[in-house]
């Protein structure tokens, strides 16, 4: 590994203040966006409060791959409704409606894969604008919203 790859991850690793606040109950931090990837995935780090959870959505671009790192998760996805505990693995396929959410009296921690990157820029326009068009906003990065959390 050259010495600016190295440096790089380094400090990617130990730089913890890009934390966003994308909805209230949720921070997510971009691990590894897009742009360091050449668009082929992004890694994002998301800390989710009790009773927190994303919308029923789907995606037409991107696959997600879900490691629960802390606490447990529920998801709904397609028809099925499951919970993936501390170290469990799920990936989630593109076109297939899927949510996530905390239903524990505890903080879950996720890092979550997305193939390939881009729609973490999303993120960064949710934590930075309070009056965001959201429905505007799936149109620009292809995600449909379907509906509240289904717990």
């Amino acid at each position: 590994m050259n010495k600016t790859a190295s440096e790089s991850l380094r400090r990617r690793a130990t730089d913890d203040t890009q934390w966003l606040r994308t909805r209230p109950g949720e921070q997510c931090l971009i691990r590894e966006s897009s742009e360091d990837t050449n668009g082929l995935y992004a890694v994002l780090e998301i800390v989710s409060s009790p009773g927190d959870g994303t919308p029923l959505h789907l995606h037409a671009n991107e696959d997600e791959h879900f490691l629960v790192v802390q606490g447990t998760a529920r998801i709904a996805y397609g028809d099925k409704i499951f919970d993936l505990h501390a170290g469990d693995v799920a990936s989630l396929r593109r076109g297939i409606p899927h949510a996530w959410g905390n239903r524990t009296k505890a903080d879950l921690r996720l890092v979550i894969l997305v193939s390939p990157g881009g729609c973490e820029e999303a993120l960064r326009i949710l934590a930075g604008n309070k009056d965001v068009d959201l429905r505007a906003l799936g149109e620009r990065f292809h995600i449909t919203p379907l509906g509240p959390t289904p717990f």
